[in-house]
């Protein structure tokens, strides 16, 4: 299992951040797709619209976030693959915007990614 870590994409991108996956729905405000030096844009792996509306950054809704994330990726099985082949054994970077670093939708993908690599074979 590659090692996942978490960034924010207004922190400068590093040599050894691997393969960068932005995990938002919406592009970060004051970023060109330039400077945000991302492999890919898992915007379809991102929390629903109506999921971010109702945990809109709020840590006592953190843990419910959690778990309707997850069930929201339950049936994603094949997307989660394919971005796992697609960084071909490096480290993933999951990038976010939100300014809350311990509890933001890359933290949670992170979460979600590690448990879906324990269950593989």
């Amino acid at each position: 299992m590659p090692s996942i870590v978490c960034k924010r994409i207004y922190d400068e991108p590093a040599a050894d951040d691997g393969y960068r996956v932005l995990i938002d729905r919406v592009w970060p405000r004051g970023i060109s797709k330039a400077n945000a030096a991302i492999n890919t844009w898992a915007r379809e792996l991102a929390p629903s619209d109506q999921l971010r509306k109702d945990f809109n950054h709020k840590p006592e809704r953190w843990e419910a976030f959690v778990r309707d994330y997850s069930a929201e990726l339950a049936g994603q099985g094949a997307a989660l693959q394919a971005l796992l082949d697609a960084a071909q054994g490096q480290r993933i970077t999951l990038v976010y915007a939100a300014r809350d670093t311990e509890h933001n939708n890359a933290v949670a993908f992170a979460q979600i990614l590690q448990h879906f690599c324990s269950k593989k074979p």
